[in-house]
């Protein structure tokens, strides 16, 4: 039984290589006390084997195996990267979700309405409270239109319409999530 340095040198490698032939399956260490060592004629015959196979090309086919077998993990990754997706697409179209940008125009759009409602209410009043004669008459009727602002706030709903435009407006889906995905690769 010899260790993994006596192994390199015999093989004329480096004890990484060593290593990594055991990783891989091609060369056994079996445990002595706290250590894995090799046993020598085993290790040298394996290792003749392996040699001989890869002169040969049998290797290379458990290499190709291993590498077909990474190529269709890889594909069904993709596919399955690419059905998230479409889901996403096809559930923005249905609007059933949402992007931030479209909400955040939205509500965008909802302050602006508001903000103008509330900048206009001076000169909606001016003529009014003009002829009001009272304090008090002059408090109820500035009342009245902030009420209407706010109820016109509470009254707000969503509006799928107002999205479905913004997607349409994109071009009919959400086909940019590919590139939106690559740019934030």
């Amino acid at each position: 039984m010899v260790d993994t340095k006596t192994i390199a040198l015999m093989f004329g490698l480096t004890v990484r290589r060593i290593q990594q032939l055991t990783q891989d399956g091609i060369l056994e260490t079996e445990l002595v006390g706290k250590s894995r060592k090799y046993d020598r004629d085993k290790t040298t015959q394996t290792y003749i084997t392996y040699l001989s196979d890869k002169a040969s090309g049998r290797a290379t086919a458990q290499s190709d195996q291993e590498n077909e077998s990474r190529k269709l993990a890889a594909e069904a990754d993709l596919k399955e990267a690419k059905a998230a997706i479409e889901k996403t697409k096809l559930a923005e179209l249905e609007g059933q979700m949402h992007r931030s940008e479209d909400v955040e125009a939205v509500i965008t759009d909802l302050v602006f309405e508001i903000r103008s409602q509330i900048t206009a209410l001076p000169g909606r009043l001016a003529m009014d409270t003009a002829r009001i004669q009272t304090a008090e008459e002059e408090s109820i009727r500035i009342r009245d239109e902030v009420n209407i602002i706010l109820d016109n706030l509470a009254n707000y709903r969503y509006d799928p319409e107002l999205f479905s435009k913004r997607v349409k407006a994109r071009g009919e889906g959400a086909d940019d999530y590919a590139s939106e995905e690559t740019d934030n690769s």
